[in-house]
């Protein structure tokens, strides 16, 4: 089965049943199918064929849903960016996945305009919603033609999908190739918890799409003939007055997002939340005490998600039940990520592969239909974390004797803060070419609203003078806001071992002291 499947499906069968909704515009299931078809024939007007590679830039959107499905039908490969890199950022990406077009919203293509001359393979530029005129660029209205028919393409369901960047330890991102059938596996694992009926759900999408979870929500939603409400970005109020107006019955939302319901809407136990039936919530720490008041003030269920890009989105659950069972007594529980999803195989492994006791502490391996295809252009990287049929997290845990997982620290350096990745040695680099700087250190510290922050150590060159605002600043011109250190501390020295590695766990380890739970 491909991607776009049930789409059409529910087209034929459940026509009029809305299908996403947005400032005041309800499109039916008919209407979005038609829009996809138009988008995958207007992407074969431009001269694009299977395989072929486009980027993305937006916000959430009824446009971006139209994107995935009409790329879906046309074969060919989207690349969703994240829209908050600098253009350098998003320039390397665009360049690395071979991208022969560019859709962007209007608030990103100045930006992209700075970085557009050096894109080696794009030709093609489409502005996206919006009714602004852009030189070098054509409008979306324009560019979306009349032909609604079905695109007339052979697409095998284990052929790619689509390809999301995650970053690596040595700062360079790398795209994950995600398969039809990795999807449709993933969807399949994810609704089962759910616990969903064909077309009885209305989920709340904030979270942006350029993320595996986000994306994988709304196409599950889609898969099952439910109605997506869609918010262009997050804001508090708005998210629960909307979870409120609009009768959502599900959502997605990191722990920062609950974090900031709870202290922005004081009113929060007083909305009507009645049709509310879960909040899914991952991608970064939560502290018990805001798991605990969101499972008060929301008076919903809770399911946690564990999982990341390289495996479509879903790993483990925390179901409902065990959430309800923490609460009466079991509070341990809720210190976990859960256990396998179904069709997903989890083993804690020493340095060598080998299955580790329960209770001992290794490194997560996961088997499943879920796995991405590999790396795009990167095949050592592929077999380094592919190897022996296993897909390498990086995450070290241990497994108890029932199955619950309990992540402990990341093998590899990432920092997760509100749910976007962060590889310190991209941070370092930049840090490196500041002249007054003659070593630093990026390390991840617990961060109540954000689950952790990034803290930058330097050591300032003989003679020089540098404050942490002058670092930010530094740093402001070279990378995405959330990869900017938000606390600087300046020392004498790095610690490092004899084979000159920096000691991070040396640095981290006061900032970590006492904390129960280092990552989500």
């Amino acid at each position: 089965m491909l991607l776009h499947h049930p789409l059409e499906y529910h087209a034929r069968e459940r026509s009029s049943h809305s299908c996403v909704e947005m400032d005041g515009l309800k499109f039916d299931y008919n209407t979005v199918n038609c829009l996809a078809n138009r988008f995958a024939n207007s992407l074969k007007l431009m001269g694009l064929v299977k395989g072929d590679r486009i980027a993305y830039v937006s916000k959430n959107s009824i446009e971006m849903v139209v994107m995935y499905f009409g790329c879906s039908k046309a074969g060919v490969i989207p690349v969703p960016l994240n829209y908050r890199l600098a253009p350098p950022e998003m320039l390397y990406i665009v360049n690395d996945a071979g991208c022969k077009a560019v859709f962007s919203e209007a608030d990103f293509i100045p930006g992209l305009d700075t970085v557009k001359a050096e894109m080696s393979d794009a030709e093609q530029f489409v502005s996206v919603g919006t009714e602004q005129r852009f030189a070098g660029w054509t409008n979306y209205d324009n560019w979306l033609k009349d032909d609604d028919s079905i695109p007339q393409i052979a697409i095998d369901e284990n052929e790619q999908v689509y390809q999301m960047y995650t970053s690596g330890t040595t700062g360079h991102p790398k795209g994950a190739m995600i398969s039809h059938h990795n999807v449709n596996q993933n969807i399949h694992m994810a609704i089962l918890h759910a616990e969903m009926a064909v077309g009885a759900d209305r989920n709340l999408i904030v979270a942006p799409m350029y993320h595996a979870a986000a994306a994988l929500s709304a196409l599950a939603m889609i898969s099952m003939g439910s109605t997506l409400v869609i918010l262009a970005e997050f804001d508090p109020v708005n998210v629960v007055d909307n979870l409120e107006a609009e009768r959502i019955t599900m959502s997605t939302l990191v722990p920062a997002m609950i974090q900031a319901c709870l202290v922005h809407v004081p009113d929060l136990a007083e909305r009507d939340l009645s049709s509310l039936r879960r909040i899914t919530y991952g991608a970064s720490p939560i502290a018990q005490d805001t798991l605990i008041a969101g499972l008060e003030k929301f008076a919903c269920d809770f399911n946690q998600g564990f999982g990341m890009t390289e495996l479509t989105c879903l790993a483990t659950t925390l179901t409902p039940a065990v959430h309800r069972q923490a609460v009466a007594g079991d509070t341990h529980l809720l210190l976990s990520a859960g256990r396998a999803v179904a069709g997903t195989e989890i083993i804690i492994a020493d340095e060598n592969d080998n299955e580790v006791p329960r209770g001992t502490v290794g490194e997560i391996l996961i088997k499943g239909p879920h796995v991405m295809m590999g790396y795009w252009n990167k095949p050592e990287a592929t077999e380094k974390t592919l190897r022996g049929g296993w897909m390498h997290s990086g995450d070290a845990a241990y497994m108890d004797e029932d199955g619950f997982i309990y992540i402990q620290d990341r093998i590899k350096d990432m920092i997760v803060s509100g749910a976007e990745n962060i590889y310190p040695a991209e941070i370092e680099s930049v840090l490196f070419e500041h002249p007054a700087v003659a070593d630093a250190a990026v390390v991840g510290i617990p961060d109540e609203k954000f689950g952790e922050a990034v803290l930058a150590f330097i050591v300032l060159k003989e003679g020089e003078a540098l404050d942490a605002e002058a670092i930010e600043l530094f740093c402001r011109e070279r990378l995405a806001g959330y990869k900017i250190p938000r606390r600087v501390k300046f020392i004498d020295q790095i610690p490092r071992n004899a084979s000159g590695k920096v000691l991070k766990r040396e640095l981290r380890e006061p900032y970590w002291e006492g904390a129960d739970r280092r990552v989500g």
